[in-house]
């Protein structure tokens, strides 16, 4: 990243800082706190019942469900699904996961058009080099009003003003016109439930409910998202939005439990009104069965790299494709491989612990990552330089 780039993140990151700062020691945020931290860890630690329970919740509902053992799987699944859609035009919400099994560069090489409706996103879209976001929830944060301005006139041949405004009026002009003709949209979900069957999202620009309305609507998650009830999956949207953006609640919060339909004619159920006629969801496993407990307790609220010396320092060079920082190159062992997780920034951890010290549900980010820097020595990745040093004091009993 440039250094004007890392400026500009370090001042957004500030300003999350401030803005969380005023609520997170809060007695109702701390209370939550203790809350999710004990729903994650029942959830991973009984992940197969809940599996099963969840399996039979969509079936009930009327959503179709599939199991992705990789990423290749996902993507194949999702290609059968928008098999037949002739408008080869796909309204995306926003999703690490979907990141994670490189959708959109996929779905390009079979001539698909995926067009971001999250802000960030799409300025990070248009923007097509170095477009790796630097944070879950604003991807866009280390671009400054000038290099969006920039960005967005040299994208839709515009000549927009450098004001914040105007930009997002262009920029939603731009999204709902290329959208009119869509019928299938695709996001994640910020975690489900299993008793229940529902999807929930959170989102403050609306722009979910622009996905969630085409003919097909695809659901891509990750098993780790899975926890017992729809409560405790509000509980995660909840939190995630105190420390991702510093407000007790989101604007929006979608709870999607089947395809669309009424009943408000002699109370006769009635399919496909105004919402999805059809459902999907692809449940990822993709390494997280072998992951540690611990990675998977994550709620993806970002607040680790807000905080992260390192980040602050290097930016989206720390971790891997869109799980940033050190749990991001934790994550990357498992979904790829240690040459991954070593390339990542395994040995650029300071394992200052304050990830952990920031994280609302306490990962152990740097435990987790001392130990895989033994792992990964084990097998042959490691900084040359410790071999140089290892050489050094064998001969003479310095490192020099």
């Amino acid at each position: 990243m440039k250094n004007s780039e890392l400026e500009t993140m370090r001042k957004s990151f500030n300003t999350v800082k401030s803005r969380s700062s005023e609520i997170k020691d809060s007695p109702q945020v701390k209370r939550l706190e203790d809350k999710v931290r004990e729903i994650k860890k029942y959830s991973i630690q009984h992940s197969d019942e809940l599996y099963n329970q969840v399996i039979e919740s969509f079936n009930r509902n009327g959503i179709d469900v599939e199991f992705a053992k990789t990423k290749e799987d996902a993507v194949n699944i999702i290609f059968d699904l928008i098999e037949g859609y002739d408008n080869k035009v796909i309204a995306k919400a926003k999703s690490n996961t979907l990141g994670e099994i490189d959708l959109k560069s996929n779905l390009a090489d079979k001539n698909w058009n995926v067009v971001e409706t999250d802000l960030g996103d799409r300025i990070l879209q248009l923007k097509k080099t170095d477009n790796k976001p630097v944070h879950p929830t604003g991807p866009a944060s280390h671009l400054n009003i000038s290099d969006i301005t920039d960005i967005v006139n040299d994208s839709l041949n515009s000549n927009v003003n450098p004001i914040p405004r105007e930009i997002m009026e262009l920029v939603r002009e731009d999204v709902l016109n290329l959208l009119k003709n869509a019928n299938v949209g695709i996001s994640g979900a910020n975690a489900i439930a299993s008793e229940e069957g529902s999807c929930v999202m959170v989102h403050n620009e609306g722009n979910i409910s622009l996905v969630s309305l085409k003919d097909l609507h695809i659901i891509v998650a990750g098993i780790d998202k899975i926890v017992p009830t729809l409560e405790d999956a509000i509980s995660v949207a909840k939190l995630e939005t105190v420390y991702a953006t510093g407000n007790y609640v989101t604007s929006y919060i979608n709870v999607i439990s089947a395809p669309s339909k009424t009943a408000d004619i002699e109370k006769k159920l009635l399919k496909n009104m105004y919402g999805a006629k059809k459902v999907a969801v692809v449940l990822l496993d993709n390494g997280r069965s072998s992951a540690s407990e611990e990675c998977l307790w994550c709620i993806g609220c970002g607040n680790c790299v807000v905080h992260c010396p390192v980040y602050n320092a290097v930016g989206n060079e720390f971790g891997f494709n869109n799980y940033l920082g050190g749990r991001g190159v934790a994550m990357s062992k498992f979904i790829e491989d240690d040459e991954t997780c070593f390339e990542s920034g395994l040995y650029m951890c300071t394992l200052c612990g304050l990830c952990t010290l920031n994280c609302p549900v306490a990962i152990p980010t740097n435990e987790i990552i001392e130990n895989m820097r033994k792992l990964s020595s084990d097998v042959g990745f490691y900084p040359r330089v410790h071999e140089k040093i290892k050489d050094n004091v064998g001969k003479n009993d310095s490192p020099y």
